[in-house]
């Protein structure tokens, strides 16, 4: 209402008009529409949390839980077999509909042009070629889920859905084996895998580790005293008598290992997919056979149980996209811990200098802008300094003065989990700088007088006084750096990480931790299954169950942090909090 219409109007409505004004503007002046506004921010970004997680969290749990198999009959005729995946609308094209009974073209019409279709995971790659096949709905006949279909879970080729025909054991062949009899056949030949596994690595491999470090030992004297020399010469004599001995060592191996892959192959059983095409699988590539239609609540459970197992404990297999994520674990771990144990001690020492020790002007100025610029700079750009200056600078000088021997072939001059860990160390260093300033200038400046007037030093003050109540808010941001550092993959891509580590960074051979090796990465792997697999579809249910892993351990390790800070924060709740 104008002020002209106002004077007009009765002297309620003008009363009414006026206080209406004073109300909005006292609302505006406390500010409560902008604490709406910030209060639906939160509970929007807080919902999308959620919401993303909670997705996560389910097709993660769900992943490993065995599915129904279907057998699917067209009306064509054809029959498959398989795991329901997924299912979708899709709009036919014309020459599709013109093929479609005029009972299910209807009702395409009736739902708008729309057809339903179902993804089944059929397996069997060896035989199709293909691990899934689309079914559209107004081309099945029936589908019916007959319990003596297997689930077969391989070494090779993925899974096969099928029958199990005949089982050989040594020669001797039994038609329709029982379930029984199937499954301890299988156990025996995990046993044997086991045994096949451990002369190969164990065994074999460090008779082979062995033997190369006597070779580089020979090498390493001709480089230092030269070929004819007496000392090389007394070096070649002894590592040629050493090295005879371990290759009759590794003969025996060798032979224990044919013997036993001999004998393995006499075990053997035949499976039949629903066509009826049939294929000869050694036992010992079985991993897990069940019958998904004809198990109970608990047999289930014990497969689901079973299949986290494999998954944890476990090396990868088919391209990443079944088996396990052990050595992803393990190089993830060591790599996280590596990288804390190198940002905590440059990070705290420069804010420290920059608070405490640096005289307060335009160059402190400048080096703390430096400093908050570097947290924005694109991880990638930290990943190809890290190529440049680790690797090849830094690390090809180290192979030059500790380990000319083993070259050409690089040791430190490679990527490595030693060069990652400092990649994202440089990364995640400002994270600390800011976090361990804001600590420390929080601390009263009541304290460090005190302890100066005692008689204290200035760095026993910052020792005894300041650090021990600023380590709450230091501990927040190595939180921040382990989070981050964890969770980064680009700068990976260049300094070390693979996409199948022959051997972990950390083992029982000494030294332990073995700094210079690549290795394997939660993170790297959810891209390399999610989009460097062969198949799309099969990669997916991995990538949500690693990454359901990796928000797991990354939890862990800032939970155990926190715990730390909050008995900091209560240690010091009376003379700071």
């Amino acid at each position: 209402m104008s002020d002209f219409a106002l004077k007009d109007a009765p002297m309620n409505t003008r009363t009414q008009t006026r206080a209406k004004r004073v109300y909005a503007t006292d609302l505006a002046a406390r500010g409560e529409p902008m604490v709406f506004a910030m209060g639906g921010s939160l509970a929007i970004g807080l919902l999308m949390i959620l919401g993303i997680l909670g997705l996560i969290a389910w097709f993660g749990f769900t992943t490993f839980w065995p599915q129904r198999i279907a057998v699917v009959t067209a009306k064509d005729g054809s029959v498959i077999a398989g795991e329901v995946f997924r299912s979708e609308s899709f709009k036919p094209a014309d020459a599709q509909l013109a093929a479609v009974p005029a009972e299910s073209r209807r009702q395409i019409e009736e739902d708008l042009g729309y057809a339903g279709r179902t993804l089944y995971r059929v397996g069997n790659y060896d035989l199709y070629g293909e691990d899934f096949q689309w079914r559209n709905d107004y081309d099945v006949a029936s589908v019916d889920y007959p319990a003596d279909l297997a689930f077969i879970e391989r070494q090779e080729w993925g899974p096969f859905v099928g029958r199990v025909t005949q089982l050989t054991l040594n020669g001797e062949v039994t038609e329709a084996p029982s379930a029984d009899a199937v499954q301890a056949a299988i156990a025996a030949g995990q046993a044997r895998r086991a045994e096949i596994q451990r002369l190969k690595t164990d065994e074999i491999g460090r008779v082979s580790h062995e033997i190369e470090a006597l070779r580089l030992e020979v090498k390493a004297a001709v480089l230092d005293y030269g070929a004819n020399d007496e000392r090389t010469l007394a070096k070649q004599a002894e590592v040629a008598e050493a090295t005879k001995a371990l290759e009759a060592k590794y003969g025996e191996f060798s032979l224990q290992l044919q013997a036993l892959q001999a004998e393995d192959a006499k075990y053997a059983m035949t499976i039949a997919e629903i066509g009826g095409q049939t294929k000869s699988q050694p036992l010992s590539t079985i991993v897990r056979l069940y019958q998904p239609n004809d198990m109970g609540f608990f047999d289930k459970l014990a497969v689901y149980g079973g299949r986290w197992g494999e998954f944890i404990f476990a090396e990868p297999r088919e391209a990443n996209t079944e088996g396990g994520v052990w050595p992803a674990i393990v190089g993830t771990l060591v790599m996280t811990v590596l990288l804390s144990l190198m940002v905590a001690p440059f990070g705290v020492m420069t804010a420290l200098y920059l608070r405490e020790y640096a005289r307060q002007g335009r160059l402190v100025s400048f080096v703390r802008i430096c400093v908050n610029n570097l947290a924005g700079v694109p991880s990638i750009v930290y990943g190809v300094f890290g190529l440049g200056f680790f690797c090849y600078v830094l690390g090809g000088s180290i192979d030059q003065i500790f380990f000319p021997e083993k070259l050409p072939a690089p040791t430190f001059g490679t990527g490595g989990v030693l060069w990652a860990s400092l990649t994202l160390a440089l990364l995640t260093v400002p994270v600390v700088i800011v976090a361990t300033e804001e600590a420390l200038a929080a601390v009263p400046r009541s304290m460090r007088e005190g302890s100066l007037a005692c008689g204290a030093s200035k760095w026993q003050t910052i020792r005894w006084i300041v650090l021990p109540r600023a380590l709450p808010g230091i501990m927040t941001g190595l939180i921040l750096a382990m989070a981050r550092g964890a969770g980064e993959v680009a700068p990976l891509m260049l300094v070390g990480v693979v996409k199948l580590a022959p051997e972990l960074p950390l083992d029982l051979t000494w030294p332990f931790v073995h700094l210079d090796r690549s290795f394997m990465h939660l993170g790297f792997h959810i891209y390399d299954v999610g989009f460097q697999s062969r198949n799309a579809e099969a990669g997916r249910p991995m990538v949500y169950v690693t990454t359901l892993l990796l928000i797991a351990i990354i939890l862990i390790l800032n939970a155990a942090a926190i715990s730390v800070r909050n008995r900091l924060k209560r240690r010091f709740a009376g003379s700071q909090f």
